[in-house]
């Protein structure tokens, strides 16, 4: 490898880079162009387990001193969430100085559980903890569209001064494997003071200073009826934004990262680059969704490289490990149907495709672990990119919702040995289908939820259903 120095490059140097990326977005793969984050290989960790992530989380948190700065789905009011939300404090109590900023959905934070009791939500727990503990740990309410059900803040990554801890997974008991049960994620802590700062950034500056963004821990949180022209101007406002950080040149022993950011569909970095992964396969691309419910973009590419001989592997949960899941033995709810819409959808795209099942271009790869549940999202292409994101892969993602990734550039496949243990780890609990008849038949579904598929087929809107699951 030729030995170079790191070029920093300014303003101008980052935008056009940029251009140039953008400009070949729908022709030949520009992945190689896109500036990126020098970082050293040996400064990557690929953590095991729920319980490695948690213990890492507990262990950052007592050790930073500068900064606490967190970005999640959601911070649960139960167990693993209050001991997160006490790990805080008592960190802010040792070290004054610090400074602690977490930032949730702003919706999501102020409902109950999808199917639970009415409650206030997440919001009370923050209310009760900075009453009892006092100021100085801030929670913001991030509202990126006026409805839930239009548009929710999805980024991932804990900042603990220079160190980024990121996963797909939120903060709650089965993330953190609390009570004997999980939720299985990606978890990947990198040691960069650039990624840091550029991630922590958008989120110090941009978000927490935007009128639309409110804290949640107080008693004074505004209707969002009140804020509907703010988070109008938000989401456009978020639709422009990028991460900044200056583009650096690969030395020997390094990798690069791009820290990516998308909403909408309209120059959205982080679909574009989504995309171009899977274009630029040549050999091998692994692809990991919870909820099979492609993009079209990106299902007519995946399409396209499977007809062209590319060795693809889809690994997602069974419909069983899907967080949605509810035993037949169970009351049926309507949330309880989306497994199975996503089972038929994985059905149908394993009988376009049998031919390449049946030759082993294709393995899809279904995962079960007793009653725990699958949640993991990315892609790994040719040995030397890969993604770290929380975007579910999926329409309302593409779409919806406020997304981020991390796009590792290995040309040296320096991070090869953890891609390939990361994955063992994860095969020891899949199955490879052989045949999209192996899946159940809608006729062995729970009979609510067979009324409820055959309803939508019959007025066709079981595809626009499909763009907001």
């Amino acid at each position: 490898m030729e030995h170079t120095q790191t070029r920093l490059a300014g303003t101008s140097g980052l935008a056009s880079a940029w251009q140039r990326w953008r400009a070949r977005a729908n022709g030949e793969p520009a992945l190689n162009t896109l500036p990126c984050i020098p970082v050293e290989a040996t400064r990557i960790t690929t953590l095991a387990s729920p319980e490695a992530y948690r213990e890492t989380i507990l262990a950052l948190i007592g050790r930073a001193r500068r900064r606490i700065i967190m970005a999640t789905l959601y911070l649960q009011d139960d167990d693993a969430g209050r001991e997160v939300l006490s790990a805080l404090y008592a960190a802010k109590k040792a070290q004054p100085q610090l400074e602690i900023a977490v930032f949730v959905d702003w919706h999501r934070a102020q409902r109950g559980l999808i199917g639970k009791t009415r409650s206030a939500g997440n919001a009370a727990l923050y209310r009760d903890m900075a009453r009892r503990l006092g100021p100085g740990i801030d929670i913001y309410g991030v509202p990126v569209q006026r409805r839930e059900l239009m548009g929710v803040m999805h980024l991932k990554g804990l900042i603990f001064d220079d160190r980024v801890l990121y996963s797909g997974a939120s903060l709650n008991d089965v993330y953190l494997n609390r009570h004997q049960r999980y939720r299985l994620d990606r978890y990947h802590l990198i040691d960069n003071q650039a990624l840091a700062d550029s991630m922590a950034n958008l989120l110090t500056g941009l978000v927490r200073d935007n009128p639309a963004v409110h804290p949640l821990d107080t008693g004074k949180v505004p209707k969002t009826v009140t804020l509907r022209n703010a988070i109008v101007s938000f989401r456009r406002l978020l639709a422009r934004a990028r991460y900044h950080f200056a583009e650096g040149t690969l030395k020997a022993g390094e990798i690069g990262i791009t820290p990516l950011l998308g909403l909408g569909v309209r120059d959205n970095e982080l679909n574009a680059a989504l995309l171009q992964l899977v274009r630029h396969a040549q050999q091998r691309l692994v692809l990991f969704t919870p909820y099979f419910n492609l993009p079209g973009p990106i299902r007519r590419a995946l399409d396209r490289k499977i007809k062209a001989g590319c060795h693809v592997t889809v690994i997602l949960g069974d419909k069983t490990a899907n967080d949605f899941y509810i035993p037949p033995d169970e009351p049926y709810k309507a949330i309880g149907a989306l497994p199975y819409l996503y089972e038929a959808n994985l059905r149908r795209f394993c009988k376009a495709h049998q031919k390449s099942i049946d030759t082993g271009r294709l393995d899809v790869q279904l995962w079960r672990h007793d009653d725990n549940s699958f949640h993991l999202k990315g892609l790994l292409v040719d040995d030397d990119y890969a993604m770290l994101t929380g975007s579910n892969l999926n329409p309302r993602a593409w779409r919806l919702d406020l997304e981020n990734g991390l796009l590792i550039h290995d040309p040296h496949k320096l991070m090869l040995a953890q891609h390939q243990a990361e994955l063992e780890r994860i095969m020891v609990h899949t199955r490879r289908l052989e045949h999209h008849l192996a899946l159940d038949a809608v006729e062995t579904y729970p009979m609510p939820v067979q009324r409820l598929i055959r309803r939508l087929a019959r007025v066709r809107a079981d595809r626009l259903v499909n763009q907001v699951l």
